[in-house]
């Protein structure tokens, strides 16, 4: 089964050239041509992610990502400002891709998407955007393995205190390291700390 797309852009000529570049790996379930109209679009088919333009009418895609949270949004923009880039990441988008650079981008922004990754078009990726906070959904079990690395357990030992293996154990902290964009344990640590998911 292919994942499944919805595409949005005011632009028919863009939505075409869309299709033709996406087809052969995903399912192009719908298209629109404004924000509230994708809206309706994904609450009625519920697609698995959403490549949307910023600049659309009616609604803009920043305004219809907040409006859709939780859903897989990757920007196909003309806009290479850090400013459109912040607001985008901030409505819950993964993936941030300049139009220009659809043929090499697109496709890989919408894997990493899927995976629950985020991508930003290399270019993009000023200190500022990389200094951004990330909010972290945890799940349960990755807030206990973060709540014993906070409190100086080794993988071993967080291991037996939670019944799996210390392999398991460091699958959760480097899933949590890579969404987060941190290199280091201590580095995973101190964001918890910062964003109040563990006590100091």
């Amino acid at each position: 089964m292919k994942p499944r797309l919805i595409l949005a852009d005011d632009h028919k000529i863009v939505l075409d050239g869309l299709r033709g570049l996406l087809a052969a790996e995903f399912d192009i379930v719908a298209t629109a041509a404004d924000g509230r109209e994708l809206v309706r679009l994904v609450k009625e088919l519920k697609p698995q992610a959403v490549v949307a333009d910023i600049s659309m009418p009616l609604l803009n895609g920043i305004e219809a990502a907040r409006q859709l949270p939780g859903v897989k949004f990757v920007f196909l923009t003309m806009h290479p400002e850090p400013s459109y880039l912040l607001r985008a990441l901030q409505a819950g988008a993964l993936g941030y891709v300049l139009k220009h650079a659809a043929a090499e981008e697109l496709t890989v922004a919408i894997r990493r998407a899927l995976a629950g990754k985020t991508y930003v078009s290399p270019g993009l990726r000023t200190p500022a955007v990389e200094e951004m906070p990330r909010s972290l959904e945890l799940t349960p079990r990755q807030r206990e393995v973060l709540q014993l690395l906070a409190e100086g357990k080794s993988a071993k030992e967080i291991g037996a205190i939670l019944e799996i293996s210390a392999r398991t154990v460091e699958t959760h902290k480097y899933t949590m390291m890579d969404e987060l964009g941190v290199r280091t344990s201590a580095e995973l640590v101190q964001h918890a700390i910062k964003e109040g998911l563990v006590s100091p």
